[in-house]
């Protein structure tokens, strides 16, 4: 394991990272660069040991719900190998565009569309108040807070966006 002093010089080595202190002696690290809404690189790097660096745009890390990897016991190699592909995803980022949509206004109260599965099932599935609704006819069968949520359950389901 790297002590504190060691994952600080390492992470000092990158000129593109800016280092921040946070409570409790722990330092912080941002790449103000980033493509991408996350800018912190590293984060709560601990005179203890432990600390975290961002890995959510990556493959083949386990990370947390925050697409943190823990780096307690890594080895210097390991360290600037997973240091190297965030700081690589975060500059190269690329949004995605979002999917065209059929719709005449995006997320307007009251607009529909229709979805159809290979039974001939029909689902309509309508934005209101903020919230999205799936509807069988005039029964309501579900509500999702996103429209990707919604269109994911509906690929899940077996329906495709029917033609307009």
């Amino acid at each position: 394991m790297l002590t504190f002093e060691q994952k600080l010089a390492i992470l000092d080595s990158y000129p593109q990272l800016e280092a921040r202190k946070v409570s409790l002696g722990r330092v912080n690290y941002h790449l103000e660069q980033s493509r991408h809404d996350k800018k912190t690189v590293a984060s709560h790097i601990h005179p203890n040991g432990n600390g975290f660096v961002y890995a959510g745009l990556l493959r083949g890390y386990e990370t947390d719900d925050k697409g943190l990897v823990n780096i307690r016991d890594y080895s210097e190699a390991e360290l600037r190998e997973l240091l190297d592909a965030s700081i690589h995803s975060l500059l190269t980022y690329i949004p995605e565009a979002p999917a065209p949509s059929r719709k005449k206004k995006k997320n307007a109260a009251g607009t529909a569309s229709l979805w159809k599965n290979a039974d001939g099932h029909t689902l309509s599935l309508k934005f209101e108040e903020d919230l999205w609704y799936l509807y069988a006819g005039l029964h309501l069968e579900m509500a999702f807070e996103t429209e990707g949520e919604a269109v994911e359950y509906l690929a899940e389901e077996g329906f495709v966006r029917a033609e307009d």
